[in-house]
């Protein structure tokens, strides 16, 4: 049989399997029958007297029988070509579209725009989630990738890098990481960066190495972590303006706290998740308070919220997770912030209402321009309804979202109260709660 190896040409190929056919033709037509085929059971006499003759046709047997495993062989071997002839096709026909995809894309006016433009777009092209990872399924990576020229113009854009999120690692995982992260920052070129970071173990030694060439970069930080507190590193953050820390674990206030502490003078926005603040927890972070403009906190007492009102006077922004304890109803005494204007209340805290109910009898908020609720079984109208006739803030939005039931009588009254009031409600609000 001729021999030929993966990079034969088509018509080696069609050659062989014309031979391969020819002598297989010749092993099908052939004659198995003999005097003998018959007659099996025929005298043993008569046959010994023939065993020359019977043996020569074991023989011829043998041989025809080598003779079809070798074509078989051959044949299968040609059927292997042929699937990788097969296989080379279809990936020449994706090859072929990728190229006429290529071409046909550089008839395109986006082709011919100008490197002005371009930087206009690709801001566009990023994520609209707050930090990204570093991947080349999305931007702005995936803008390195689509040709030279737009590679040039994204690596020469730092604004698409200010954002990134770090996972912590160890050894060659790290190493590996740590290069992509750095050539990402690298890009930034001294502008402000926003990161996320995040540990499962409670460790963030190697990402604090990584980042310390550009500490004085970092406006805005987010650390989350799933274990024990680690030694979080947010010393010497001169451009620290937004921290977001999310510890579940129920000693963190305390081990937390020095560390935020040291942020007071450029700190303006403070988001902490997985802990619940009480009257003595607020202490740990008084240097903190006062420069303060937008606070997200979980607190368990009313009387708790407006102590901390009363510590944050320059806070524009302030959300709260209540989760306000079953414990016997503490005193509440009023109070009057005079620049918060947004207030987000939210609770899945079934024993929220009373407490709720007195929050809204002791706050007035003049300034106040966005509310929004949501996870509240049932809703405080009076005590609301009278909290805005008390506050006559130039409340613009009014959102009653998930969870939260109020009846149309009870909006209309909201809209009585403040005429230019938007008031928007969770479709599902009705059903959350049976």
């Amino acid at each position: 049989m001729q021999a030929f190896d993966s990079l034969s040409p088509v018509p080696d190929i069609l050659s062989t399997l014309q031979t391969v056919l020819a002598s297989s033709q010749v092993i099908l037509s052939a004659d198995l029958n003999t005097p003998y085929s018959k007659f099996p059971n025929t005298d043993h006499s008569t046959i010994e007297l023939k065993d020359r003759s019977i043996s020569a046709l074991i023989i011829e047997r043998q041989q025809q029988l080598d003779a079809t495993f070798h074509q078989i062989s051959a044949l299968e071997t040609v059927m292997d070509r042929l699937k990788d002839l097969q296989t080379q096709l279809v990936e020449k026909t994706h090859k072929i579209t990728q190229s006429m995809n290529l071409h046909k894309g550089l008839l395109s006016p986006l082709w011919r725009l100008p490197n002005e433009v371009l930087p206009l777009i690709f801001i566009h092209c990023l994520p609209t989630h707050h930090h990204m990872w570093p991947t080349s399924r999305l931007a702005p990576m995936l803008l390195t990738k689509i040709c030279r020229r737009w590679r040039a113009v994204a690596t020469n854009m730092p604004k698409l890098w200010c954002r990134l999120h770090l996972q912590e690692a160890e050894g060659r995982d790290w190493q590996r990481i740590a290069f992509c992260y750095n050539s990402w920052l690298e890009r930034s070129r001294g502008f402000q960066l926003s990161l996320s970071l995040r540990s499962f173990q409670g460790r963030l030694t190697n990402t604090q190495s990584l980042l310390q060439p550009y500490i004085n970069q970092i406006s805005s930080l987010s650390i989350l972590v799933f274990r024990q507190v680690p030694e979080l590193m947010m010393t010497d953050l001169l451009a620290l303006e937004e921290l977001t820390v999310t510890i579940s674990y129920l000693d963190a206030i305390p081990a937390i706290a020095p560390s935020i502490s040291r942020q007071w003078l450029t700190l303006r926005s403070l988001r902490l998740r997985g802990m619940v603040f009480n009257l003595h927890y607020l202490s740990y972070l008084d240097s903190v308070w006062a420069h303060l403009t937008n606070v997200e906190i979980a607190m368990d007492q009313p009387n708790a919220v407006i102590h901390l009102l009363r510590l944050c006077p320059n806070l524009s922004s302030f959300a709260i997770h209540a989760a306000f304890m079953h414990t016997g109803i503490q005193a509440v005494e009023p109070f009057t912030h005079t620049k918060l204007q947004s207030l987000h209340i939210d609770s899945s805290n079934s024993g929220l209402t009373n407490n709720l109910s007195h929050l809204f009898d002791a706050l007035s908020l003049p300034k106040l321009r966005v509310f929004e609720a949501r996870y509240v079984r049932t809703w405080p109208h009076e005590e609301f309804k009278a909290f805005l006739v008390r506050s006559n803030c130039p409340l613009v939005s009014l959102d009653m979202g998930f969870g939260v039931t109020t009846t149309d009588e009870q909006r209309a009254e909201y809209v009585a109260i403040i005429p230019s009031l938007e008031i928007i409600v969770d479709p599902m609000s009705r059903d959350h709660f049976i």
